[in-house]
């Protein structure tokens, strides 16, 4: 019969100063706010998602956030475009 798990998991042996920085940076993230003036990948989204409801585009269009602008929900969607055609990927405009 197979043991049953500890409660949260298996421990981590870390000096007492790791141990504290991981604290900080655990908390840091689960509040979202910088840690040692880094954001977190919860601080771009945020900011994204204000700014393309600050721009309030019309029904059927989505806010492009690479070309800035608004554009047909069809078109802002990556990768679902042919291949002549353009769908402002960063990858895409990288390329030419």
């Amino acid at each position: 019969m197979a043991k049953p798990k500890k409660k949260g998991g298996p421990k981590q042996y870390l000096k007492p100063e790791a141990r504290a920085r991981k604290a900080a940076r655990d908390l840091a993230y689960a509040k979202g706010i910088p840690f040692e003036g880094k954001p977190t990948s919860q601080h771009g989204r945020k900011e994204k998602k204000a700014e393309s409801q600050k721009i309030n585009c019309k029904d059927g269009y989505d806010y492009d956030h690479n070309t800035k602008k608004c554009v047909p929900q069809s078109h802002n969607r990556g990768g679902t475009q042919a291949k002549n055609k353009k769908d402002g990927t960063k990858a895409e405009n990288t390329k030419n």
